[in-house]
């Protein structure tokens, strides 16, 4: 007696979405929790539901300071674009809702997962210092004082010491800086800055890059076409106020160093 094939399960991606600022994509509304699937062909940059595997990637699609974006499921056919990670898929589910930071922490564990182990290096002692230079590479810094360096296309670069310093250069890269009184640089085109430290400074120069600060006391700048996001925490650490703007809007000047004052307000840093 002949037995039924057991249909083999469908791929599933987990990927990032980006929106409008009424959650909506190509005029299709969108919402938090729900699944929608496409009736037709898949190809992508024409139908289906698309989505992106590299987080920083959605930044071509959907500005900062303007866009929403969510982690996605795509799942059913899928269809891969040759410019960047974009894919098109025939179901998505929408998951939940990402803000910047997030998405730059995304993108780092992105790459790390992906780099090769020999473009890469790492220590925890005190003073330490670490350089990537090869592309998808990561480099990390975790120990006091100590200093990352990523020049890479598609690289990461992360220290979380005491006044320590994290630099990523390459295009579409991601800096992160979490120690007190740290400095966050990103450079590249459409790469990201992080900085979450005490009195740090973030700084992403680099064309449609974004830089973050939500430690207390902190500082951001960014570049031509580029956004900030910044923080003020009342005297309890709790957050007050959160802002988003992109250069150009809101007084905003490119290359210059901003904070959130206690009112909401931006303000140039001294």
């Amino acid at each position: 007696m002949a037995t039924k094939k057991k249909k083999e399960a469908e791929p599933r991606i987990l990927a990032v979405k980006g929106f409008d600022k009424n959650w909506k994509c190509r005029d299709f509304q969108f919402e938090v929790g729900k699944t929608y699937s496409h009736e037709g062909e898949v190809k992508a940059c024409a139908s289906g539901f698309h989505s992106v595997e590299y987080p920083l990637d959605v930044f071509g699609y959907y500005e900062p300071g303007c866009s929403h974006y969510a982690e996605v499921e795509a799942f059913g056919e899928i269809s891969r674009h040759d410019d960047d990670t974009k894919i098109a898929s025939a179901n998505i589910m929408i998951k939940a809702e990402l803000h910047i930071p997030e998405l730059v922490t995304r993108a780092i564990n992105w790459i790390v997962e992906r780099c090769d182990p020999l473009k890469s290096s790492h220590s925890k002692a005190d003073q330490s210092a670490s350089s990537a230079t090869g592309d998808q590479s990561a480099s990390s810094a975790t120990g006091d004082q100590s200093a990352s360096s990523a020049t890479g296309y598609r690289s990461a670069s992360s220290a979380t010491g005491y006044q320590s310093a994290s630099s990523a250069t390459g295009d579409q890269s991601a800096s992160s800086a979490t120690g007190y009184r740290s400095a966050s640089s990103a450079t590249g085109y459409q790469s990201a800055s992080s900085a979450t430290g005490y009195q740090s400074a973030s700084s992403a120069t680099g064309i449609a890059a974004v830089a973050i600060n939500i430690g207390r006391f902190g500082k951001a700048k960014a570049g031509e076409d580029g956004a900030i996001v910044l923080v003020n925490h009342d005297d309890n650490w709790k957050i007050r106020h959160i802002r988003a703007a992109k250069v150009g809007e809101h007084g905003i000047k490119a290359d210059t160093f901003y904070v959130l004052n206690d009112a909401g307000e931006f303000e140039e840093a001294e």
